[in-house]
């Protein structure tokens, strides 16, 4: 008896339990498309929010250019303007050390760098070309004159041709006053 009533009992929990939502059941047709266009509708107000930031952003990002390129432009002009220097000393300089000796003072310009000194070049010095084409030539030289041994030539050759294109390229850099002349 009591595995009977607790047969029914759970065939009654079961069927109650699957049966559908009355509600979605019954809604017609016409309501689901209704329901999906809505969708539809708040998708495309979503993407043309998305739209307008987008302009907004591009435009908030032309008006900072064009005040940075203001900035940049008066700033060159302030700096372009004539500064006047009120006082100057002659300063001399040790070689073997790079402490002053005059204990000058120069007016300060605005500029960082002190007078008197040259700008960096930029680029390979000759000594550094010199070194690189001497290598080259003199290990390629030196592989074709040793016959028996290829390998010994070309790392002699490169060391005398490196050696010997650095110091044509550090005359050249004296020269030129890339590096300071040798006294």
């Amino acid at each position: 008896m009591r595995k009977i009533v607790l047969t029914g009992i759970l065939s009654v929990f079961l069927l109650t339990a699957c049966k559908k939502d009355d509600r979605t059941a019954e809604k017609s047709l016409e309501e689901q498309k209704l329901e999906f266009q809505a969708r539809q509708l708040d998708i495309e107000k979503q993407k043309l929010a998305i739209e307008k930031e987008k302009l907004v952003y591009e435009a908030q990002k032309k008006v900072d250019s064009i005040s940075e390129s203001k900035k940049t432009q008066a700033a060159a002009a302030a700096n372009s303007k004539p500064q006047i220097i009120r006082e100057t000393k002659t300063v001399y300089r040790d070689r073997g050390s790079n402490s002053n000796s005059g204990g000058g003072t120069y007016a300060d310009n605005g500029n960082s760098s002190s007078q008197g000194t040259a700008q960096k070049k930029k680029g390979w010095s000759k000594a550094a070309k010199g070194t690189a084409i001497g290598a080259v030539g003199g290990a390629a030289l030196g592989a074709i004159v040793a016959k028996k041994n290829r390998g010994l030539g070309a790392v002699i050759g490169g060391v005398v041709g490196g050696a010997t294109g650095y110091t044509i390229g550090r005359a050249g850099d004296r020269k030129d006053g890339r590096v300071q002349p040798r006294n």
